[in-house]
């Protein structure tokens, strides 16, 4: 038998209120990076942020420009349909209660699309009242290009593919048109808490 040292007990855990853990997840203190391909890597001065579709007139911001836009942070728990879930997370970034003020449309749905031809689709009501930003900091630093820097969609309350890397623009949709991971199987809506993982969750 090995020599085992009096006082080991392992790794120490760290306490976690479960009432914050959906179902089916488990807490990491890492930050693992998963991604469907090459990480783009867009110079700040060709950066900019759209929002087009079903509306009066597109809006356009330059990097320089979402900057100068009222900033917010915020600290959220993230789950990942992968099952890891990050809590406690610290972000900033811009309100999409800010970037949709004064946008007139009918549309019901959004289409984020991003640098690397990715997409994903979420209804109207689940990016706005305080739900969603676009973020470009995390924990006081630049956000990574691996973690979807300059700047990433943040969905706190839906699975963490619905918080698109790199994203350059929202398209509103009167209609529902899946994204990427949508159209290769995962749940149309993403709700950790209902552990809506797949399209037949």
């Amino acid at each position: 038998m090995p020599p085992i040292s009096r006082g080991f007990r392992g790794r120490p855990r760290r306490e976690v209120d479960p009432a914050r853990v959906p179902p089916g997840q488990y807490v990491v203190d890492d930050f693992p990076v998963l991604s469907a391909g090459p990480t783009p890597r867009t110079p700040l001065e060709q950066w900019s942020f759209t929002v087009q579709g079903a509306v009066d007139a597109a809006r356009t911001w330059s990097w320089d420009e979402l900057l100068a836009l009222p900033q917010e942070t915020f600290t959220v728990d993230i789950h990942c349909v992968t099952k890891w879930s990050k809590l406690g997370t610290t972000w900033t970034g811009v309100s999409l209660d800010t970037l949709l003020e004064g946008v007139e449309t009918e549309a019901e749905f959004v289409s984020a699309w991003c640098d690397g031809d990715y997409t994903t689709n979420l209804p109207l009501e689940d990016l706005v009242d305080g739900k969603a930003w676009i973020a470009h900091t995390f924990e006081g630093e630049p956000l990574d290009p691996e973690h979807g820097g300059p700047a990433r969609l943040v969905v706190p309350h839906l699975y963490f593919w619905k918080s698109a890397k790199w994203v350059r623009g929202i398209t509103l949709t009167i209609d529902d048109e899946p994204g990427f991971w949508e159209l290769a199987g995962y749940h149309n809506h993403g709700d950790p808490w209902r552990e809506q993982r797949y399209w037949s969750d």
